[in-house]
């Protein structure tokens, strides 16, 4: 019995070693190793099942990429009859978080309908709309739905009682690039809240206006859901690949960073369009596929 035993967990290492693509990570640590700051990455491809990682199971701060559980929360919510999707919500000005946002220049006592502010979260990540939607919700009930459906580590840190130590640390949201990847593949296998949720969801991830990085470096005809996250000293990004020979899924954050700008060029802007384009020369090699009739070819620096 004892040596079946070790037979057994011999098999499953062997197994577990077999779904590591040594090859992509190679590639991974090579692109990174001069990067100015610390990074996690997770690559998973969906139809293969070959993962490849780095730092994929350290913290990191996901500054915007949390609105993507909040949406998750927002639905749960919708599911259980609590809220309904199109129900118009009562703008005040309490509500503003100042900056750029589109929903911050709406007045007192306009009114809008919950869809359109779950879509200014995801797609402009309107912070307004996302604190709305947060507190509309309850961090607590977002926090309990990933706990509950197997997330580790993945949290909403702002505004949510017993977690003001990780908030210092993280942010608004703490997650590991593992976990990020974990709940968009949830989305895509319909499996976050239900089948008509995911779908939902997956329509308005993707449908993003902040494209400049990872997103520009995939062909624009190809379908992405994805989701960014930036501050100061962190810039991240969460991307599921609908690519012509098989889903991927890839979630780069970088935390620490010693350059700080937000200019074209900073350094983990560049890094994150950097991975991005490799995984997809890696996973779509142009002997593999041939662009859309009439559609000008895939440039890496565009």
């Amino acid at each position: 019995m004892k040596h079946k035993l070790t037979l057994l967990l011999l098999l499953l290492a062997a197994s577990a070693f077999a779904q590591t693509d040594s090859k992509l990570t190679a590639k991974l640590n090579d692109a990174v190793k001069d990067f100015h700051g610390q990074v996690g990455i997770y690559v998973h491809n969906l139809k293969t099942g070959k993962t490849a990682e780095i730092n994929a199971d350290t913290l990191f701060p996901t500054a915007s990429m949390i609105k993507v559980s909040i949406q998750c929360g927002v639905m749960d919510k919708i599911e259980k009859g609590e809220l309904k999707y199109n129900q118009k919500l009562g703008y005040r000005d309490s509500l503003l978080y100042a900056g750029e946002d589109l929903l911050g220049s709406f007045k007192d006592k306009d009114t809008v309908q919950l869809s359109k502010v779950a879509m200014l979260m995801i797609t402009m990540s309107d912070n307004t709309a996302s604190l709305w939607l947060q507190k509309l919700v309850g961090s607590e009930y977002i926090n309990n739905w990933l706990d509950q459906n197997g997330f580790k580590v993945m949290r909403v840190n702002s505004r949510a009682p017993g977690r003001e130590a990780m908030r210092k640390i993280y942010g608004w949201g703490v997650s590991t690039p593992r976990e990020m990847c974990r709940l968009f593949t949830m989305i895509r296998e319909g499996k976050a809240v239900s089948p008509a949720a995911s779908e939902r969801m997956y329509r308005n991830m993707g449908r993003i206006y902040w494209d400049e990085h990872a997103l520009s470096q995939i062909p624009p005809y190809v379908h992405t859901i994805s989701k960014q996250g930036a501050v100061d000293e962190s810039r991240s990004e969460t991307v599921l690949v609908n690519a012509p020979h098989g889903d991927y899924v890839f979630s780069i954050i970088t935390n620490h960073n010693t350059d700080t700008s937000w200019t074209p060029n900073n350094e983990a802007g560049l890094l994150i369009k950097k991975i991005s384009a490799l995984l997809w020369h890696y996973f779509e090699p142009a002997d593999k596929w041939q662009p859309a009739d009439g559609v000008d070819k895939f440039m890496l620096n565009e």
